[in-house]
C-alpha cells in the first residue's frame, strides 16, 4: 500500500463508506494491482467489524476491481489491457449519448464549467499530477452528464470507468503529450456554435483516441495481460 489513507470510520453506516474508500484507493493505485487484501486487517484499520468490509470487497469483486484466489485469499485485480479496451468502447458510447442529450440544453454557465475544468486539466498535466488531471477530465465530462440528467448513464459509467482510470494513472508519465486539452477546446467550440452532432462525434473521439493510445503503448511494452 503506497500510503495509509484508510482511517477509522466515525459514522454508523459502514458498508457504503468502506466500499467508496477502498474503490478510490484501488483506482488511485494506493492499493496496488495484485496487492493482497485481508478483511481482518482492513477492518482493524477502519475500526469496524469484518462484515461490512467483506460486503464491500464482494461488491468490488462484482465490479472487477477485486478478485478471489484459491485458498480464500483476496487481492486487487491486476491491470488488464483487454478489459480496459472493451471498457473504453462502452465509456465512449455512453459519454457520446450524454453529449447528445445535453448539448442542446447547455447554458452559458455550463460552457464556463467546461472551460474552467479544461484549464484545470491543462495545469495538472503540465505539473504531472495524474490524479488531479483525471479528476479534472471527469469534471469536464460530468457537465454533459449533469445536464443530460439520465441517471442510468451515470450508473453504467460507474462500472466501466474505474478500469480505465487505473490504467490512465499507471501510465500517466506516457500521457503528457496527449491532445485531450485541445480536443476539449474543440468540443467547447462546437458547443458554443451549437454544432450538436459535432459535439457528439468529438466527445466519442476524445475517449476512443485515449483508448487507442493506451492500447498501442501497452501492447508495444507488453506490460499487461
Amino acid at each position: 500500500m503506497k500510503k495509509d489513507t484508510i482511517k477509522p470510520i466515525k459514522r454508523l453506516s459502514f458498508r457504503d463508506e468502506v466500499y467508496q474508500t477502498l474503490k478510490k484507493s484501488i483506482i488511485n493505485l494506493e492499493l496496488q494491482p495484485e496487492e493482497r487484501l485481508s478483511d481482518k486487517e482492513l477492518a482493524e484499520k477502519f475500526g469496524i467489524s469484518r462484515t461490512p468490509v467483506r460486503e464491500a470487497l464482494k461488491r468490488l469483486e462484482d465490479e472487477g476491481l477485486v478478485e478471489s484466489l484459491p485458498g480464500s485469499s483476496t487481492r486487487v485485480a491486476p491491470l488488464k489491457l483487454e478489459e480496459a479496451k472493451h471498457a473504453f468502447t462502452v465509456v465512449a458510447a455512453l459519454h457520446a449519448l450524454a453529449a447528445r442529450l445535453a448539448s442542446p440544453l447547455l447554458k452559458e454557465m455550463d460552457i464556463e464549467k467546461l472551460e474552467f475544468s479544461n484549464k484545470t486539466l491543462k495545469i495538472a498535466i503540465e505539473k504531472g499530477e495524474a490524479i488531479k488531471a483525471i479528476e479534472a477530465d471527469g469534471t469536464f465530462h460530468k457537465v454533459f452528464l449533469d445536464v443530460a440528467g439520465n441517471p442510468e448513464i451515470t450508473i453504467a459509467l460507474e462500472r466501466s470507468l474505474p478500469k480505465i482510470q487505473r490504467l490512465e494513472i499507471s501510465q500517466f508519465t506516457t500521457l503528457k503529450g496527449l491532445n485531450s486539452v485541445e480536443q476539449h477546446n474543440q468540443i467547447i467550440s462546437a458547443c458554443k456554435n451549437q454544432e450538436y452532432e459535432r459535439v457528439v462525434r468529438l466527445v466519442e473521439e476524445n475517449w476512443l483516441s485515449l483508448g487507442k493510445l493506451l492500447a498501442q503503448q501497452n501492447e508495444s511494452r507488453g506490460e499487461f495481460s
